[in-house]
């Protein structure tokens, strides 16, 4: 994804979990794909979530009709239909974090985040 489709996500993104009431904690894109790390309400629905902030942001995109969007769109879809929700479980925030602000470092581990062993031996 380009700097602009990039920035113009963040903001469709912004706006959609200040409506939900939700805290956008990182931000990140990949080639085709974005990465976020939020903070949520138990009582709003995960697919809830997800479909507002893939419809909203899907919706912003496609308004600019920039082509990097019109040549790459899933048919007349931004976003494919499927996601992915992955809980931290007992991985640090931190590291969930890092692991997302460094998605476009260069020689970047591949793989799900490494936590350090920290109970006994």
């Amino acid at each position: 994804m380009t700097a602009r489709v990039a920035s113009e996500l963040l903001a469709a993104f912004a706006e959609s979990c200040e409506r939900l009431g939700v805290t956008l904690d990182e931000f990140e894109v990949d080639t085709d794909h974005a990465h976020l790390l939020i903070t949520y309400p138990p009582k709003l629905a995960l697919s809830t979530l997800v479909m507002t902030l893939k419809t909203n942001s899907s919706r912003k995109v496609r308004e600019r009709q920039w082509p990097e969007i019109t040549n790459a769109l899933w048919g007349k879809h931004f976003w494919s239909p499927s996601y992915a929700v992955v809980s931290c479980g007992d991985a640090p925030l931190e590291t969930v974090a890092n692991y997302i602000r460094n998605q476009q470092a260069p020689n970047r581990a591949k793989g799900r985040p490494k936590t350090k062993n920290t109970g006994p031996t």
